[in-house]
């Protein structure tokens, strides 16, 4: 009696399956992106003139070799820095390059501190010998005293957070139409406090 022999699978669509899985897994996936500093880069050359900045409009902020802080000369905390950067960026006490005053501001309008939001520029200066997680905590602080700012005026105008805005707009899965509609939005927000974060040395009169 004959044996019947095992009957063979038919594999040769294997390969084309898994090709086909490895596309749309491709497709269908979202790859995360690394985070980071939000930074706008200087461009390659440096201007021929020095930048001359009236003392009033410059918050300095210093952090030494042992992570300790210095705020216009004053030893400050961490904890504190966010409410220092906000009154001084809020102050208000002039008018900016067109003659305006800052009608939104909130703050004391102190004579002796910032005229305009679009005049006001914190400058960070580390030392070399500054830990890294102390840098990066300085600049949370610092920019998140810009975001307070700027959520606070955007649920005032749009009844939304500017974090969230800005978030939607950056979101590849928004639609198109829904992006046009929140550009403006955000860059006006972005122009009423504008984000002057200096890491150079400028130099005051």
């Amino acid at each position: 009696m004959a044996r019947r022999g095992i009957p063979e699978v038919n594999a040769g669509s294997m390969a084309d399956i898994a090709f086909l899985l490895l596309i749309f897994f491709l497709v269908t996936t979202t790859i995360e992106t690394d985070s980071g500093l939000d930074r706008k880069l200087p461009p390659d050359e440096p201007p021929e003139d020095d930048v001359i900045i009236k003392e009033r409009n410059l918050l300095q902020v210093l952090i030494n070799k042992n992570d300790q802080l210095m705020v216009d000369e004053e030893v400050t905390e961490l904890k504190d820095l966010r409410r220092v950067a906000m009154d001084f960026l809020d102050n208000g006490a002039g008018v900016n390059d067109k003659g305006e005053t800052c009608d939104y501001c909130q703050g004391a309008k102190d004579p002796e501190s910032s005229v305009h939001p679009e005049k006001a520029i914190i400058s960070l200066v580390n030392d070399r010998e500054t830990k890294y997680s102390t840098y990066i905590a300085v600049q949370n602080e610092l920019v998140a005293a810009y975001n307070q700012l700027r959520n606070r005026e955007a649920r005032r105008l749009y009844e939304m957070d500017f974090t969230e805005m800005q978030d939607l707009y950056r979101d590849p899965k928004t639609p198109e139409d829904d992006k046009e509609k929140l550009k403006p939005k955000v860059e006006r927000i972005q122009q009423m406090y504008p984000q002057l974060l200096s890491e150079a040395e400028p130099k005051k009169n």
